[in-house]
């Protein structure tokens, strides 16, 4: 019993030292041909790559490396920063705005500063500054628009004003203006510039933003004031200037450099072209607007009174939800229409959506002309009485709203 023990004990050892052996020879085996791989893609020759200890070492061709000097350097910007800027053609490009410039925050939903320009980049058709002074004179101002019809954005430039009266005669000093921007009808919002000191001849070189549709940028006025703030801190007038947007053409997305001479007294009306009452009532449970046009009074026309209609159209985000039409009146120049249109309209809706009414005139055989028209709704569309008439509507859910409005 004890023989076979030792018999199988000595197979199990020589079993066990043929597999390490085994183990050992395929270990070795495989080192040496990854040793004789390497040994391949060594080009002749070179000497970049060799083994050493089984690891494969390579190398690197130095490269020489000098640090230029602070003059050269300063040279090399100089060069860079008058080429950089520079076109083809020979003109300056616009430059990126540096980012340790602060833009001014205004709390003005849809509006707000951008802050300091380079002037380089508005050039003065009048470039000559010492115009011609007029009587009365109050001083002139200058400024770019442009409009971008993607983003529907207005951006306003203010660049300097010239010849603002001073507070002591001989002492060109003793001013201390600031310029506000209104987007009229809207007299209670507006943009406001830094204060310069001492100076009759400020230059801001600031930029302002508005957002507004397309679709109202026809009945928009641009009002710039002009302020001096005395010695008590009192803010005075010291003029006006309008710039009327239906002027501008916002089709080509073009930057505009504009001069107006400032008025004491100004109409910010941007035609006369009659009025239009509209009632307005919104039910917040049922989720209806119902839009009643009830009449209007001294509407003018081209030549003589025509047949008119008025088309009412509720849109969401500028897209139109509903339109609807009243019967067509024959010619008069205060038709009275008494109509009334239920919409539906859901509330989550209510500051997104806007109401234009369009007073049409008809005539058999021919396209239809505007007149004039209307627009109601939130701040994003609406401003002025027609916003005010908006927000007293939603304010006063299911009890009628009736107000007159000036047609543009």
């Amino acid at each position: 019993m004890s023989y076979d023990v030792v018999i199988v004990g000595v197979v199990c050892g020589v079993v066990t030292a043929s597999v390490v052996v085994v183990l050992i020879w395929i270990y070795c085996n495989r080192k040496r041909k990854r040793q004789s791989s390497y040994e391949q893609i060594l080009p002749d020759g070179k000497q970049n790559m060799h083994i050493e200890n089984g690891t494969l070492v390579v190398n690197m061709k130095q490269i020489p490396f000098t640090v230029p000097t602070q003059a050269t350097l300063t040279r090399r910007m100089e060069r860079g920063s008058s080429e950089e800027f520079r076109s083809q053609s020979g003109g300056l490009s616009e430059p990126t705005s540096p980012l340790n410039v602060k833009r001014p925050s205004v709390e003005i939903p849809g509006a707000y500063a951008l802050g300091s320009i380079d002037p380089s980049l508005y050039k003065i058709v009048d470039e000559d500054d010492d115009y011609e002074i007029p009587l009365d004179h109050i001083g002139r101002v200058w400024f770019a628009v442009e409009y971008e019809r993607e983003t529907e954005k207005l951006l306003v430039t203010l660049m300097k004003a010239k010849n603002l009266p001073t507070r002591q005669y001989g002492n060109n000093s003793s001013c201390d203006p600031f310029i506000r921007l209104y987007l009229m009808p809207d007299e209670r919002r507006y943009l406001q510039s830094k204060f310069k000191k001492k100076t009759c001849n400020p230059k801001f070189e600031e930029s302002f933003v508005f957002q507004v549709s397309y679709r109202s940028l026809q009945d928009r006025v641009l009002k710039i004031t002009v302020y001096d703030v005395d010695r008590h801190r009192r803010h005075n007038v010291i003029g006006h200037a309008l710039y009327p947007l239906k002027d501008h053409g916002a089709e080509s997305n073009e930057r505009l450099v504009i001069w107006r001479d400032l008025e004491r007294e100004v109409t910010e009306s941007t035609a006369d072209k009659g009025e239009l009452l509209v009632a307005l009532c919104y039910n917040n449970h049922l989720e209806r607007l119902t839009v009643g046009v009830l009449e209007a009074r001294d509407l003018k026309y081209e030549n003589q009174p025509s047949d008119t209609y008025v088309k009412v159209c509720v849109l969401v985000q500028n897209k139109v939800l509903k339109t609807k039409k009243t019967e067509v009146l024959k010619k008069t120049d205060s038709p009275n229409y008494n109509e009334s249109f239920t919409l539906k309209l859901p509330v989550t809706s209510l500051d997104a959506a806007s109401l234009s009414l369009t007073i049409m005139q008809h005539s058999s055989g021919h396209k239809d002309k505007i007149i004039g028209r209307v627009i109601l709704g939130s701040f994003m569309f609406a401003r002025g009485k027609e916003l005010d008439h908006w927000n007293e509507m939603v304010a006063n859910q299911r009890d009628q709203v009736t107000q007159w409005h000036g047609l543009v």
